[in-house]
């Protein structure tokens, strides 16, 4: 079988090499300056997405979505408590859901029920183990004042308060959930207010 010859270009190399050569250099001329980078999107990205806060509105936002609750002696308040933690009240949207049996994992402590001066070093004992910051809720009678057996027993401790700070006092015997929910938002409001970063200090004033 006889191969054909190859057929000639219509132009020569030497006028390919040359109006390629011709391209190059004017491809060249035209890239002296590089070509701005399409991000006006970004510009106007970030204008619409600043946020402007500090340092401590940023950290009491955290501390106060994520509390994680040290349970100290329920009692009768334990079945509203129990409520509250159910699906119609849902304390779980607060960050609560973890109900923690270890202090040195919460920072919230929610005491109710009677408490006697045999248990009070206990109480203090677990408050004591709690990380900072931490805060306490005082729910129902009893943990507020003694309830009914303050009067009438010489062994029970007439409030929380004589033995651990307490930040938020919820009245009711016992409390419903809704009223345990209205002072964990006023505790959230609390700790939004704190100051954790002295500029003071910072500054050496």
């Amino acid at each position: 079988m006889e191969i054909e010859p190859a057929k000639k270009y219509i132009y020569s190399d030497i006028e390919l090499d040359r109006e390629e050569g011709q391209v190059i250099e004017d491809l060249k001329a035209q890239s002296q300056q590089p070509i701005p980078d399409p991000d006006q999107w970004l510009d106007e990205e970030l204008e619409q997405n600043i946020l402007l806060t500090s340092v401590d509105a940023l950290i009491n936002w955290g501390r106060r979505s994520s509390l994680w609750t040290a349970i100290c002696f329920p009692a009768c308040c334990a079945f509203e408590m129990i409520a509250a933690n159910g699906p119609r009240f849902d304390m779980a949207r607060f960050g609560m859901e973890i109900l923690r049996a270890s202090p040195r994992q919460a920072d919230l402590m929610i005491t109710a029920g009677t408490l006697t001066w045999k248990m009070a070093p206990n109480v203090r004992r677990i408050y004591n183990q709690m990380a900072e910051p931490k805060w306490v809720i005082a729910m129902g009678a009893c943990a507020i004042s003694g309830g009914i057996f303050a009067s009438a027993e010489y062994a029970v401790v007439p409030g929380y308060n004589r033995i651990i700070p307490v930040d938020v006092y919820v009245p009711g015997c016992p409390p419903r959930p809704e009223a345990l929910i209205y002072g964990i938002q006023m505790l959230q409001k609390k700790i939004a207010r704190r100051k954790n970063i002295d500029v003071r200090k910072i500054l050496g004033r």
